[in-house]
């Protein structure tokens, strides 16, 4: 009873930070001048991804390194699937800002790492070559974000990005954008510890395996964070955040998250991933590609189709 209430209070906790964090990050892009999503690829996603970062180093440090290789190639079928189809079959995704650049770097971060994983375990340099990697992609959004502040210097740029921020409080002083950044920040990685913990141990007693647990309880509920964020920012119309929070979150999941374990300790590969799970993740990285490039809306159907994907995904595991 006390791991179910552990689970209950960390998906509170979630849901609340989850808030904080959209209503934050799209006044902080407000108030710099910059996209909502160069907001949402940054803060957003590494604030989502701090409970798989947590608890990779953890299992690590704790000698079972296999869980954080599950952690995070569970986690990024999640964001996909789940965390982007929940929310579209609730309410809908429209067409959010243009994401093109961002998924091709998304997509070769992918690949980088199941090469790496075939030459695996992935040992410190391979650790460096993945935080090589995200260094240049951060180095891209911030060319991006420097000259979309000087195309703000237009007024019509201006009024656009108006457009695309709306409900954002342009009055909002300073100082509360901070306190819901840093709420957001604090609380998903406190939910997300909760509601694993409790996860985890239920899954104990009822006998089910620390593999099966590192790519589905562990997965999702670490994935949690930017289900949370990305309900609330599709509730708020968000489109942007709610897809630049995913393609950020995966991007850091694969490159930040495991280019840090590794430097920590070698991460073995285990047989079984690279035989499905490492390529359900290439295909759920894939599926997205229509709707980035062709600005496809994820309606309710579309959602329905992606969850309903991740579910049977779990069945495949559980078998």
């Amino acid at each position: 009873m006390l791991d179910v209430l552990y689970a209950g209070l960390g998906l509170i906790i979630l849901l609340l930070a989850g808030d904080a964090l959209v209503k934050g990050a799209v006044n902080l892009s407000l108030r710099l001048g910059i996209p909502a999503l160069i907001v949402s690829l940054t803060v957003v996603a590494f604030g989502t991804s701090a409970p798989e970062l947590l608890i990779s180093i953890k299992a690590v440090l704790d000698g079972v390194p296999g869980l954080a290789l599950g952690n995070v190639v569970g986690s990024n079928t999640a964001n996909v699937l789940l965390i982007l189809g929940v929310p579209a079959l609730i309410f809908g995704l429209g067409v959010g800002s243009d994401t093109r650049r961002s998924y091709v770097f998304m997509l070769i971060g992918t690949l980088m790492f199941i090469g790496l994983g075939f030459a695996g375990p992935y040992v410190w340099w391979h650790g460096l070559i993945l935080l090589a990697g995200l260094g240049l992609i951060l180095l891209d959004a911030a060319r991006s974000a420097q000259s979309h502040r000087r195309a703000t210097a237009d007024a019509l740029a201006a009024q656009d990005d108006q457009e695309i921020l709306e409900e954002a409080d342009p009055d909002m002083p300073i100082w509360q954008v901070v306190l819901y950044l840093l709420l957001g920040l604090i609380g998903l990685p406190l939910g997300a510890d909760l509601f694993v913990d409790g996860a985890v141990a239920i899954a104990r007693d009822i006998g089910i395996s620390e593999t099966v647990i590192g790519l589905t309880l562990v997965a999702i509920g670490t994935s949690l964070p930017e289900l949370a964020t990305t309900v609330m920012a599709a509730l708020r119309r968000h489109a942007d955040v709610a897809i630049g929070n995913v393609i950020g979150s995966n991007m850091f999941n694969l490159m930040g998250i495991i280019g840090v374990a590794a430097l920590v300790g070698p991460i073995p590969v285990d047989p079984a991933i690279l035989r499905l799970d490492i390529w359900v993740m290439l295909a759920a990285t894939l599926v997205l590609a229509p709707f980035v490039f062709l600005r496809w809306p994820m309606g309710r159907a579309i959602g329905a189709a992606f969850t309903g994907l991740y579910l049977a995904y779990l069945v495949s595991i559980f078998a």
